[in-house]
């Protein structure tokens, strides 16, 4: 009879990332398996006031481990102790990437890329970031969007955590960073680093009297439905392909525990697509005619508009709004159908197994080749690529 792999799940459950990284490695178990987890549920623990020691790990008689950073023993010893232990490890990287084992790491470069050309698109021309200091993928979120930002020739705003750590409590960080949003230039758009930290900024919002998204538009990051559906108003948010990154961590982790050798190794969490909800639900475009104009492009992105509809929507000249189009957006008309037909294509790539003939004939083109000539343009990579390496496993 086979020996059924025994794996140790030290991976945090209450947010978006836990549980989409669980949902993955069951799939992979459920295939590939079956495996047999250790999983102590967190209520469990602070019902006991139980910790995880490395005498607990060692007499469970595991073969593999998989582990977030809420469950190191200490922060500075980032895992130390149970890489000692000698097991295969996947590990995920909420802090610096620890040396010797398989890291999961996001692609904060893309998202904060991604949070910038959404605020973008909608006309914003003042431009702010509120994440945390002292976390590194907070500050690398940072760097990429005030970097995609200056591209455009705008400043980003950062917010800045007082340097005292008492300070940094909510109930007295609230107050700072309500002063702060007061006194940034209106209309805004605003990243906060995650789906926490953008309720956060939401309840600053309400504490300094200004309307969202009128006065402040919110993006955040992780898809968490839970939190972006209890901030009022919903929050918009970078969805990150946490299953993904859980099936790929389990198929790794299989390689490793059946002795294949691996260095510096890492796992991608992407960013697919961003989750418009009413926090930036808004166009912050002067231009009443290319706001309008916008407006319609994005409300028939599943139909084969022309130019000539738009035209016939806002009635002026085509010179006048090419011009206009490409003083407020810095392209045509032609290039927004374009742009924003793609990203429906690429949202029907990742969330639907539809064949891409099949996208292409409801969304009204004419052909494989016309979808994919556009798709590359766009996004610098053929549309069977594009879900090969964002799509669901």
């Amino acid at each position: 009879m086979p020996k059924i792999p025994k794996v140790i799940l030290l991976i945090e459950t209450s947010r978006a990332c836990g549980r989409g990284m669980l949902l993955g490695i069951s799939k992979y178990s459920h295939l590939y398996g079956p495996w047999t987890f250790y999983r102590i549920p967190l209520f469990y623990r602070e019902l006991h006031r139980k910790k995880e020691t490395i005498s607990d790990l060692k007499d469970w008689g595991s073969d593999g481990i998989i582990m977030g950073d809420t469950f190191y023993p200490t922060k500075v010893q980032k895992g130390r102790e149970i890489i000692k232990m000698g097991l295969p490890i996947i590990a995920i990287a909420n802090e610096p990437e620890i040396p010797g084992v398989v890291n999961v790491i996001a692609n904060n470069d893309k998202i904060g890329q991604m949070a910038a050309e959404h605020l973008l698109e909608r006309g914003f021309r003042h431009l702010a970031y509120c994440g945390f200091d002292d976390i590194f993928w907070s500050v690398e979120r940072s760097e990429s969007f005030a970097s995609r930002i200056a591209k455009t020739g705008f400043k980003t705003h950062f917010y800045k955590q007082a340097k005292f750590r008492g300070k940094h409590l909510w109930k007295n960080e609230q107050l700072l960073m309500a002063d702060w949003l007061k006194a940034l230039p209106k209309p805004v758009g605003l990243m906060a680093c995650n789906d926490d930290r953008g309720q956060q900024v939401i309840d600053a919002c309400k504490l300094a009297g200004l309307k969202i998204p009128d006065e402040v538009a919110i993006i955040a990051v992780d898809n968490d439905e839970l939190v972006c559906g209890l901030t009022d108003p919903p929050l918009s948010s970078i969805n990150l392909n946490f299953e993904r990154a859980g099936y790929e961590s389990a198929e790794l982790l299989d390689k490793l525990m059946a002795g294949e050798k691996m260095e510096n190794q890492s796992i991608i969490v992407q960013a697919t697509h961003i989750v418009t909800r009413q926090s930036t639900d808004i166009l912050a475009i002067e231009d009443r005619d290319v706001a309008e104009a916008v407006r319609f492009i994005r409300k028939h992105a599943k139909e084969p508009v022309q130019v000539g509809d738009v035209l016939n929507v806002v009635m002026v000249s085509r010179r006048s709004l090419e011009r206009r189009f490409r003083r407020v957006l810095g392209r045509s008309v032609h290039d927004e159908i374009r742009r924003v037909r793609i990203e429906q294509v690429a949202r029907m790539l990742m969330e639907t197994n539809l064949s891409i003939s099949q996208i292409a004939l409801d969304l009204g083109y004419p052909g494989v080749d016309h979808i994919a000539r556009n798709f590359r343009r766009e996004k610098a990579m053929s549309p069977l690529t594009y879900r090969k390496r964002y799509g669901r496993k």
